[in-house]
């Protein structure tokens, strides 16, 4: 059984969607599963998202791999699966029919969705599945490649952050590559070619955690589309670019500050840098006149405010998670009481370990 993380943002949303744009992420402890076996004459995938009948998928010469039906819309399981078949074929490999078993823990008993990146985690757990199962030993920056390659077949504004999270685990900061270039790339060249180039401004450097502050995240219940979002402060801020562009370089600016105080142990600068980039996300909300930090939201920041913790949406907004630090040892419960009266879930989430593999626990930078 092969698996991936989920994700948090902590700082740097909709700015890390610009080519070499900078975020923080954590990667959680909850999961997708993924477990693959031969099989003879077509490729199923099982999973819980296509109902009790699987996704059963053909090959074609000219179009790869293809559904039934063929006029299917893509999604990310299957763009997964093309992508890594592609490699295959790049790489002189003889392809073979496999079954995909597919489980989630990223979502909840009604398939309500936590905002943790499951589009993403399953992107990368499908990718580390088939990688095991064709003996590619792909290391992780490899992996993360062909992951974003897929990602971006299916969501073409997708940062990469929670990808690379997915790939990588444990906190990290994120500089996002130019995805269109590669994109182009691999249209040209192929998967494998793309796979190989050097991809500009993509940095992916581990960070420590937090010593002396706890992570808690709370779920508002409410399903936000982070593409929809992205899709509409990108129509709208056009209208504004100078507001934007300022929104830029301060995210900039604060994700750095937050950086900076995790990797010297300054609690109080990191718990500045989380309140500083939900400001910024508020700016940008009301800036934009999108609605990025919900009332549900703001309950919880305001929650964690009255104990001393700093809290913000995380990921694009529009309901979802928030994320709170707060200082070890502080006493939760007048917080968590407010939480759940106001209807706010806590989810019992913590870091997910670093993913330890060839290439996966050293600072990555390709300019």
């Amino acid at each position: 059984m092969i698996r991936a993380p989920g994700k948090l943002f902590i700082a740097g949303e909709y700015a890390v969607v610009e080519p070499g744009g900078s975020a923080v992420l954590v990667a959680v402890d909850r999961y997708v599963s993924v477990h693959v076996t031969p099989a003879e004459r077509r490729g199923t995938v099982h999973s819980a998202h296509y109902g009790r009948r699987p996704l059963r998928w053909e090959r074609d010469e000219r179009a790869g791999v293809v559904p039934e039906p063929r006029e299917r819309p893509l999604d990310h399981v299957l763009s997964a699966i093309r992508t890594v078949e592609a490699l295959v074929t790049d790489l002189g490999i003889v392809p073979r029919w496999h079954s995909l078993d597919i489980t989630s823990e990223l979502e909840d008993a009604d398939g309500r969705k936590y905002g943790l990146g499951s589009s993403a985690a399953v992107t990368v757990a499908v990718v580390r599945a088939l990688d095991q199962f064709y003996g590619l030993d792909l290391t992780a920056l490899e992996q993360f490649k062909v992951a974003m390659l897929a990602t971006v077949e299916v969501a073409a504004s997708a940062s990469g952050g929670d990808v690379a999270a997915s790939t990588f685990g444990g906190w990290l900061a994120y500089h996002s590559p130019d995805r269109a270039a590669a994109a182009a790339l691999r249209h040209r060249e192929g998967v494998l070619a793309a796979m190989r180039a050097p991809w500009p401004l993509l940095q992916v450097t581990p960070l420590p955690a937090p010593s002396d502050l706890d992570l808690i995240v709370g779920w508002t219940g409410a399903a936000a589309s982070t593409p929809a979002l992205v899709a509409d402060v990108r129509d709208r801020r056009h209208t504004q670019e100078l507001r934007y562009e300022t929104f830029l370089a301060h995210s900039r600016a604060r994700v750095q500050d937050l950086i900076t105080g995790l990797q010297q142990g300054d609690s109080a600068a990191v718990l500045a840098a989380v309140r500083a980039a939900r400001d910024l996300l508020i700016g940008l909300g009301t800036g934009l006149g999108i609605e990025i930090e919900t009332p549900a939201l703001a309950h919880l920041v305001a929650s964690a405010e009255r104990i001393g913790a700093a809290g913000k949406p995380s990921g694009a907004g529009g309901g979802d998670c928030g994320i709170v630090l707060a200082a070890r040892g502080s006493d939760l419960e007048p917080m968590l009481r407010d939480w759940e009266r106001s209807g706010v879930r806590r989810l019992p989430v913590a870091a997910a370990p670093m993913h330890e593999r060839r290439g996966g626990a050293v600072r990555m930078i390709e300019r």
